[in-house]
């Protein structure tokens, strides 16, 4: 019993040894920092504090690896050279870490000072899988699922979270779902633990068409006309075609439930050709080879108003952007020529009421008896009416058409007005009709008489001859 109460007492004061010289080591010895980061990526090893007139020392794995004097000067071995700077608050700069160096242990160390800081690199992983290779993009509809593993030393205390490239926070179980255009971009994994939080980027590619307006595209007779769609810049015809890209075509639907019209269809084959098919005066802004794929024209008609459909097809999917195309258009009733008195009918209009965030603006010529002020505090009517034109009313009528503080086109319509016919104009008129009148009878008075005197000397030459 004695041998083992001396046994139970040398057990409690070596475990009262050990407590007191980690006690000692905690309070004297090196700090420790754990910081996380990606092959490829840089960091940054920050010391507390900072030590002004002091030699400073970086190691790695017990070798010099960079320093500073107290004039500020600094060196930096020479192997490392390239990947590293030495900044003047003693931070140490790490660029396009390896995959060496999460295997090595850092330590600062201030010349003649009580602390030192050791620091560890762990990795930090961050991919995207998915049933292609893990660089292949992706199409929507594919599975898309990411992955964030973080290499861990003693407890495990990290918390790890997801954003998604609009930086919102993912739950877990949306981490593994069926890919949209939405995520397409970066992805962020994030890992915190007691003292830092630390990321790792992921990109994920998602081929798509870049969105197509929200709001329709304006035209008139008196503008040009762009109907866009186009590719992101990240994305090439070879991915595309990897992809098993089979068609890509436009199309255009004058109206809701009419069918549609092919306009111009890819040819897949080396080299791309557009193969143009019922175009409508339309054509490329581009060569094909290009990412863009919008239709233009100089100036547009009547005829655009519709719906253009432009299409990239693929094996399962098909990836579609609709453009509503609207044009805005001035009629003048009776027509464009007039006669000083007339009344006179505009309408500038897109074919159907204005919606309520839209309005018009006229703009009449500078001489017109209708200025832009005499409209009235009801604003630019759809309709304008003016009882009787006069010779100021001739020349460029304009109609805008606004969205708050945007312009979105504008029309224009050129009107020509003759004088009124006056009085002294009719009497002239009427004694020149009957010069005309008395001139022409005199001629055929003088034809007559004419033909009646060659009547005559024929029949005289043939009593006379005998014939």
């Amino acid at each position: 019993s004695n041998s083992l109460f001396f046994s139970v007492t040398e057990m409690k004061n070596l475990i009262q040894s050990v407590l007191l010289l980690a006690m000692l080591m905690s309070t004297t010895g090196a700090e420790e920092f754990i910081y996380y980061a990606q092959v490829g990526e840089k960091v940054t090893l920050k010391p507390p504090g900072v030590h002004p007139q002091k030699y400073v020392y970086w190691y790695f794995n017990g070798r010099d690896l960079a320093w500073r004097n107290t004039m500020g000067k600094t060196w930096t071995k020479p192997r490392w050279k390239d990947r590293l700077s030495l900044l003047s608050d003693d931070s140490l700069i790490i660029n396009n870490l390896e995959q060496e160096d999460f295997t090595t242990i850092f330590k600062f160390e201030v010349y003649g000072g009580p602390s030192e800081y050791t620091y560890k690199l762990l990795k930090l992983t961050g991919k995207s899988k998915n049933k292609y290779e893990l660089t292949s993009p992706l199409l929507p509809g594919d599975s898309l699922s990411l992955s964030c593993n973080a290499v861990t030393q003693g407890p495990n205390n990290l918390k790890i979270h997801w954003l998604n490239p609009q930086g919102v926070k993912m739950r877990p179980e949306q981490l593994h779902a069926r890919a949209t255009s939405q995520d397409n971009g970066q992805w962020t994994c994030v890992v915190t633990n007691a003292r830092q939080t630390h990321v790792a980027n992921v990109f994920v590619t998602v081929i798509d068409l870049s969105p197509a307006p929200l709001s329709p595209q304006y035209t008139s007779k008196s503008r040009p006309l762009t109907v866009p769609c186009s590719l992101p810049p990240y994305i090439s015809w070879d991915q595309i075609k990897a992809k098993g890209m089979q068609e890509v075509h436009w199309q255009f639907i004058p109206e809701p439930g009419s069918s549609p019209q092919r306009l111009f269809s890819l040819s897949l084959e080396d080299p791309l050709t557009w193969k143009p098919e019922l175009t409508r005066g339309l054509r490329l802004v581009q060569d094909p080879t290009k990412i863009n794929l919008s239709l233009t024209r100089d100036q547009g008609s009547e005829e655009d108003r519709g719906d253009y459909v432009c299409t990239l097809e693929f094996k399962n999917v098909a990836l579609t952007r609709t453009v509503h195309v609207k044009v805005l258009q001035i009629t003048s009733s009776p027509g464009t020529e007039l006669i000083s008195g007339q009344q006179l009918n505009l309408t500038c209009s897109l074919g159907h009421p204005l919606p309520s965030d839209l309005r018009l603006k006229w703009f009449p010529p500078k001489k017109s008896s209708l200025s832009s002020s005499s409209l009235g505090s009801g604003g630019h009517p759809t309709h304008l009416t003016i009882p009787e034109v006069g010779r100021g009313d001739g020349g460029k009528w304009r109609c805008e058409l606004w969205q708050n503080d945007t312009r979105l086109t504008s029309a224009e319509i050129t009107l020509k007005i003759e004088p009124k016919l006056s009085v002294w104009m009719l009497v002239v008129i009427c004694s020149v009709t009957v010069i005309v009148i008395l001139i022409l009878i005199l001629v055929f008075i003088l034809y007559q008489h004419r033909q009646v005197q060659l009547n005559h000397s024929y029949s005289f030459l043939f009593d006379h001859t005998g014939l």
